[in-house]
Parts: C-alpha cells; structure tokens; sequence
C-alpha cells in the first residue's frame, strides 16, 4: 500500500498550522490604531450638567450718575435639551438663571446655544457665536474668539494646560486658561480669561474693560468689570 496519501495529508496539516502560526503572529504584533484624547470634557455638555456662580459685576462711570457700582449674585448655567441653533446644527440648550442670594429661588434668565463641533467649543451669548476652546488644547494653539460674528478680532491662547486649580474650597485636578484679551497703556487697561475644569467646564471668567489714568489701573474714570466664581456644579 502506497504511504503517498499519508504523506500528502501531513504535508498539508503542516502546512496549514504554519499558516494558522503565522496569522496569529501577524495579528498578535499588528500595532491598535491610538486612540485620540481632544479633551473635549473640558467643555461638558452633558444634558442636566449645572455650574453655580458667585458673580459680581463693577461699573465705573465718573463723568455720570453712577460711580463705581458693584452688584453682586449668583447665576446657574444648565445644559440643557437639543436644539436646532441658527447654523441649523444639533446643539444644546445653555440655561441661565440668577438670584440676588442663595435664599431665593432660582428666576430663568435667558437661553443661549452652545456646541462642540470641527474641534472648537462654541457658545452664543447674547445672539453672538464665540469660540471658546479649540481642541486638542496646545500651548501653541491660537484663534478669535470672534471669527463668526460681527466684533472686532480677539486672539486667544492657553495660558496653561492641564494644570491644577483650587476656588471656593474646590479642587481641580486638570484646567485650561484661556487668555482672551489684554492691553495697557497710558489710557487703557484690559485682561480677559476663563479657566475651565475637566469634566466640569467654566469656573472662572475674569473680565475689565476700563479707562484709566496715567497707567494708573486704579485710578478709573469709566469702564466695566465682571468677576465669576464656581461655587458648585453637579447633574440634576
């Protein structure tokens, strides 16, 4: 009897666990494709997400009836349901409600958008469509706050990046802060920036626009500041 067949059979049974050895060896060296962190839960828009603000806000007007002003309270920003914004894209609600002290009850103030799209985070404050964050954040990374709206050009940068930050008690492990605004010369002064958490989003807005005297940037003649400070955040 012939030994051919046996043979060819265990030539063939070599030859298909050589086979079977070599895709497992392929597949187990094949590199996974990395995946990519933008960091976008430095801006949460997760539905029912709230941040609660102590705010406080200074008007300076010497040549009018009002001088230095100051008026403080609290305002609660909500993420809320979708919404069809004027690009015609799916958005978020962003819910703004205020009370004069954690006393009284909470009064809706107005409705803005806001969305995550082409890696930069948007918000529409007061009918105007504002770049906030543009991801991934990179200390090399600069844009205009402004570039869909009719105001005059604004560069922003990160000042920082990942960092810990502590307000009102809290702690932050991770935070960006956006640079968006700063001049001073013998007339004017002006610093704006935010500061956002991972997983929370905004907890810190600081904005002066003034004019001032002699470089002097406490000696105020007109202008506006608006300071704003997370004091709790959550989901309801």
């Amino acid at each position: 009897m012939s030994d051919f067949p046996y043979l060819s059979l265990v030539k063939f049974r070599f030859i298909y666990i050589l086979s079977l050895l070599t895709i497992l060896l392929f597949t187990s060296c094949k590199k996974e494709t990395p995946v990519v962190d933008f960091k976008y839960d430095y801006f949460d828009l997760t539905p029912g997400r709230f941040i609660t603000y102590k705010v406080m806000e200074v008007r300076h007007d010497a040549g009018g009836s009002i001088l230095h002003d100051t008026l403080r309270y609290e305002l609660k920003a909500v993420i809320g349901d979708s919404v069809i914004d004027s690009e015609g894209r799916v958005a978020r609600k962003y819910l703004r409600y205020v009370r004069d002290n954690s006393t009284l009850p909470w009064t809706l103030k107005d409705i803005w958008t806001t969305i995550i799209t082409d890696r930069r985070a948007e918000l529409v404050e007061e009918n105007q469509r504002k770049i906030k964050l543009v991801f991934s954040p990179t200390i090399y990374k600069e844009w205009d706050i402004n570039a869909f709206n009719t105001e005059d050009p604004i560069m922003c940068y990160y000042g920082w990046i990942d960092e810990p930050y502590s307000i009102q008690g809290m702690s932050f492990d991770s935070t960006v802060r956006v640079e968006q605004d700063y001049e001073l010369n013998l007339v004017r002064f002006k610093s704006k920036h935010e500061t956002y958490a991972k997983g929370v989003g905004l907890i810190w807005k600081y904005q002066k626009d003034l004019y001032i005297n002699g470089f002097d940037t406490l000696n105020v003649s007109n202008g506006d500041e608006l300071m704003m400070e997370a004091i709790d955040y959550g989901f309801e």
